[in-house]
C-alpha cells in the first residue's frame, strides 16, 4: 500500500499568500485609477453634460499590461476576471436612465446595454468563436470617447454617455470588444 501524499505546507502558505498580495494590488490599482467613485476621476480628457433621468456611473476598468495579459488566439485573455464593469447604482426607476461612462483602463472598451432573460444571471450569455455576445435585442450603447451613443470605444480616460427610455426588468451591461465579456466585463442594472 503506497502512503497517502500530503500537500507540501509551504507551497500551501506561499500559494495563498500570492492569491492575497494580488487580490489586494488589484484593488488598490483599480482604487488609484477611480474605479470606485462615481463622477469621472480628475485628469479624464472629457466630461459628460448633465444628463436626463436617473444617472447611473459606470466605470470600465482592467488590469491591462502584464497582470492582464495581453490578446490571445480566439480572442481571449490571460488572467480571465481582472476586467470589470463597475456601477454606482445597480437599481434605477423605470423611465429616463442615463449611463454615464468612464474608461479607467489602458484598453478601449464600450458599454452595450442588452435585455437580461428571466432566470439568466448576468456573465452567463454564451460567448461566440469572434470573443463577442450576440447583441440582438441591445436597446443601445455607449461607445464613443466623449459623446454620447455609438462610435468606435470609449479610450482610455475618456467618457461617453448614452440615454434611453428603459421599462421595468433586468438589464445586463456589457462591453462587447473581443474577449472582454469573458474577462469580466459585464454587470447587471434592475429597473422599476
Amino acid at each position: 500500500m503506497s502512503p497517502v501524499r500530503r500537500p507540501n505546507l509551504r507551497l500551501v502558505v506561499a500559494g495563498t499568500l500570492a492569491a492575497v498580495v494580488l487580490g489586494v494590488a488589484s484593488t488598490v490599482a483599480l482604487a488609484a485609477a477611480g474605479a470606485f467613485r462615481g463622477p469621472a476621476p480628475t485628469g479624464t480628457r472629457c466630461a459628460a453634460p448633465a444628463l436626463a433621468g436617473a444617472v447611473v456611473d459606470v466605470t470600465l476598468a482592467d488590469m491591462g499590461g502584464g497582470m492582464m495579459g495581453g490578446p490571445m488566439t480566439g480572442g481571449g485573455w490571460r488572467g480571465m476576471g481582472m476586467a470589470r464593469v463597475l456601477v454606482s447604482r445597480g437599481v434605477v426607476p423605470a423611465g429616463t436612465v442615463s449611463l454615464r461612462v468612464v474608461n479607467v483602463g489602458v484598453r478601449t472598451h464600450e458599454l452595450v446595454v442588452l435585455p437580461l432573460p428571466a432566470g439568466q444571471a448576468a456573465g452567463a450569455r454564451p460567448v461566440g468563436a469572434d470573443g463577442r455576445v450576440d447583441e440582438t435585442g441591445s436597446l443601445g450603447e455607449a461607445s464613443r470617447s466623449c459623446g454620447a451613443g455609438a462610435g468606435d470605444g470609449i479610450t482610455t480616460g475618456a467618457t461617453g454617455w448614452v440615454t434611453l427610455t428603459l421599462g421595468p426588468g433586468r438589464y445586463e451591461l456589457v462591453c462587447n470588444l473581443p474577449g472582454h465579456y469573458k474577462a469580466g466585463m459585464y454587470a447587471e442594472l434592475d429597473v422599476r
